[in-house]
């Protein structure tokens, strides 16, 4: 079993950054990809970004590549998403989320963190 803990979400005027932190307990060393979602409301939860254990390898949805940087630390207990030029189509509920293995689904998730951005 793993658990997720985000923080960091807030409101923010446009143009400006957050950063996300996932804090991971458990055995977040055991899983397979690691990664942020969001939802904004009336829409279907997206992915974000993610990256694999294995080789770091990372994935970007198209409308936050160049803005949004996923990371993590060496422990493997933590993620971090950071948001910069932030815009008022970023509005959204973050999740943090973990997958086990290359064959499940998304199967760990956080309770979300709002993110507000003003224009």
């Amino acid at each position: 079993q793993v658990q997720l803990v985000e923080s960091g979400g807030g409101l923010v005027q446009a143009g400006g950054s957050l950063r996300l932190s996932c804090q991971a307990s458990g055995r977040p060393f055991s899983m397979y990809r690691m990664g942020w979602f969001r939802q904004a409301p009336g829409k279907e939860r997206e992915s974000v970004a993610s990256f694999r254990w294995s080789d770091l390898t990372t994935d970007y949805a198209n409308s936050v590549k160049a803005r949004f940087t996923i990371s993590r630390d060496n422990a493997r207990t933590a993620i971090y998403l950071q948001m910069n030029n932030l815009n008022p189509e970023d509005t959204a509920v973050y999740y943090c989320a973990a997958q086990s293995s290359s064959w499940s689904g998304w199967n760990y998730w956080g309770q979300g963190t709002q993110v507000t951005v003003s224009s």
